[in-house]
């Protein structure tokens, strides 16, 4: 199932539930969807914060930094540095699926394998299919790898 936040014509937003990105395109299509508030048939997909899918895997806590190491220093070190602490959290816990990745990542998401970080490969069309289908991924630009997920 994949839960969407709508907004009809009018402004008014609510949820909708569907088996697929390619249902609700379907249902839309078709004229099917409607708004409860005012029954209006112009439907759009709303803005919506990410839904993250952490099954059973403890919560990680984000490295903290203490304001020490701010004080005094550039914005880009600073950034630089959070970038390179991000990469050492992924390339340390998250398992290298390569290729598989969006077949990975949709089986973790539907609970056909066990919860766990993975990072990978996918084209542009295998991440927003992820995205249409409300499976949490990120792009990460990798230097010297920019096709990593």
């Amino acid at each position: 199932m994949i839960v969407y936040d709508l907004r009809c014509a009018e402004g008014h937003r609510f949820e909708g539930w569907f088996g697929s990105a390619r249902d609700f395109a379907s249902q839309r299509r078709r004229g099917l969807l409607s708004c409860p508030a005012c029954g209006g048939t112009r439907i759009e997909r709303a803005l919506s914060a990410p839904r993250i899918n952490v099954g059973a895997a403890a919560p990680v806590a984000a490295p903290q930094m203490k304001t020490q190491e701010m004080e005094g220093k550039d914005p880009f070190a600073i950034a630089q540095m959070l970038y390179s602490r991000m990469l050492d959290e992924i390339f340390t816990r998250a398992e290298d699926v390569g290729a598989r990745f969006p077949e990975e990542a949709r089986r973790i998401h539907y609970e056909q394998a066990p919860a766990r970080m993975i990072r990978g490969r996918a084209s542009e069309e295998e991440h927003d299919a992820l995205v249409d289908e409300g499976i949490p991924v990120a792009r990460i630009p990798l230097p010297g790898v920019d096709r990593l997920n």
